[in-house]
C-alpha cells in the first residue's frame, strides 16, 4: 500500500478521534531547541524515525505509547525493527 495513502488514513482517524495530526508551531519550536542536547550515538541505538509505525493503543487513547514497527529482512522473514527474532 502507498505510504502516502496510509498517512492520509492515519490523519483522518486522528481527526475523527479528536486528536491533532500535527504539532503546533510552539511545540515544533520547543522540539527544535532540543537538537543541541542530542545524546551521543552508539552502535546499539538505531534511528527508526523514517519507518512507518502502527499503534496498538485503544481507539480512545489520548497518547500513542504502544507503537510497533516491522521491517522486511533478507530472505523475506520479518522481525521487530528494533531487533529480536
Amino acid at each position: 500500500m502507498d505510504p502516502t495513502h496510509l498517512h492520509q488514513i492515519a490523519v483522518e482517524a486522528m481527526r475523527a478521534r479528536g486528536l491533532l495530526p500535527g504539532f503546533s508551531p510552539q511545540a515544533l519550536h520547543e522540539a527544535e531547541s532540543t537538537r543541541e542536547a542530542v545524546p551521543e550515538r552508539s552502535a546499539d541505538i538505531r534511528d527508526l524515525r523514517q519507518l512507518s509505525w502502527f499503534s496498538i493503543d485503544n481507539d480512545d487513547t489520548r497518547d500513542l505509547d504502544q507503537l510497533s514497527v516491522a521491517e522486511a529482512l533478507p530472505g523475506g522473514c520479518c522481525a521487530p525493527a528494533g531487533g529480536g527474532g
